[in-house]
């Protein structure tokens, strides 16, 4: 989660080391723009602009920065194929900061599929940009925060079964797991920083017939249809943008729209999802921890909760909140993880009944799914 701090918050003392942030874009003012509200943050400072990718890749030797904000639009070489060809020793996270409208969107998801971890949108009016200065601070810090675990790495490449960590923690779940679940269980899923590549590699493991899915990934608006239209497309069950009224069923994945809350409610026959634009959780929208927390109320023991890769504490009281109700919940661990902030914290709540690498997460709910105790809503 990227938490926004208050004013002065972050100012750092004359000894600390700054953020050292590389500026990419071809436009005079969008660099303007950046470095003006990186610089105001204190502890972030502008290593240096670059105009395309050409440049970049110089500026990266030259100056080893430790984050990247990157546009994708830029003559020469533009930004995807950037991150594409800059897995050197001089890498360095890349925060994309794209027009999140139309094309603009599904160039932003090819960013992050080509290496990018974090998305923000640019800003299109003064409303838009004072949103954007109050942001972008917070995304670099968790790009800066971000680091590329070879176990991710191997998972995403389609070697997720050979690492040995997945193996241990599918023989140990195999044998240890407390049968708490009723069916039919649903799945409360959140993600931020990494979470896209995460969110993915579960997906993409589930059989057809796995339990309904609600997630909540910090994300932008309209990013979230994009990233649900790609994820449905790859992955065996429906995944799609989720709309107020849309029910949890076997076999659907539905994501909480950026800028929008999500929360799941009882309906007779069944539950559903709410949307609203309320204020902000711990300055994001969607949260996480509201998720969650409509989770325990309206599902209570059918429920099991996931909190995945991230910076910050959103999602940590939420899933303390499922568990006291009865779900079993999971974190992701450590080595896994583009950021352990979020399931560390988790964890320090004692809200986690599992630890598991990234890889076994997938197997791990589908065989708590099939082993759950029969209740009254089966019909048994």
């Amino acid at each position: 989660m990227t938490l926004l701090p208050s004013k002065g918050a972050r100012a750092t003392k004359s000894s600390e080391r700054k953020i050292r942030v590389l500026v990419v874009d071809d436009s005079a003012l969008a660099r303007k723009l950046i470095t003006a509200a990186l610089e105001e943050a204190g502890d972030i400072e502008v290593a240096g602009c670059a105009v395309d990718g050409y440049s970049a890749a110089v500026q990266v030797a030259a100056l080893r920065p430790d984050v990247l904000t990157l546009d994708i639009g830029m003559p020469g070489m533009d930004g995807i194929t950037f991150l594409k060809q800059s897995r050197g020793p001089h890498w360095a996270p890349a925060v994309v900061i794209s027009a999140l409208t139309g094309a603009g969107c599904q160039t932003a998801v090819a960013a992050m599929r080509a290496g990018a971890v974090e998305v923000i949108g640019k800003p299109v009016d003064k409303s838009g940009y004072l949103d954007f200065k109050a942001m972008l601070p917070a995304k670099v810090r968790a790009a800066f925060a971000c680091r590329r675990s070879s176990s991710q790495s191997a998972l995403l490449s389609g070697h997720a079964s050979s690492h040995p960590s997945a193996a241990k923690a599918l023989a140990l779940e195999s044998t240890a797991v407390p049968l708490k679940l009723r069916t039919p269980a649903f799945i409360a899923m959140g993600s931020s920083t990494g979470g896209t590549e995460a969110v993915e590699a579960i997906l993409r493991q589930m059989p057809e017939d796995c339990p309904g899915i609600v997630i909540a990934q910090h994300i932008p608006a309209k990013f979230s249809l994009m990233f649900a239209e790609r994820l449905c497309k790859v992955c065996p069950i429906r995944v799609k943008e989720a709309e107020s009224g849309d029910r949890i069923r076997p076999g659907v994945a539905l994501i909480a729209p950026g800028d929008q809350h999500m929360e799941v409610h009882f309906r007779a026959g069944g539950l559903e999802v709410k949307l609203n634009q309320g204020p902000r959780v711990g300055f994001q929208r969607p949260s996480i921890d509201m998720l969650f927390h409509s989770a325990a109320v309206a599902g209570s023991d059918l429920a099991m909760g996931v909190v995945l890769t991230g910076m910050g504490s959103d999602g940590a009281a939420g899933l303390l909140a499922m568990k006291a109700a009865g779900a079993i919940t999971i974190a992701q661990d450590e080595a896994t993880c583009a950021v352990f902030g979020m399931p560390r914290e988790a964890i320090r709540l004692g809200a986690v009944d599992h630890v598991l690498p990234l890889q076994a997460i997938a197997a791990t709910l589908s065989r708590l799914h099939a082993r759950g105790i029969p209740g009254p809503e089966s019909g048994e």
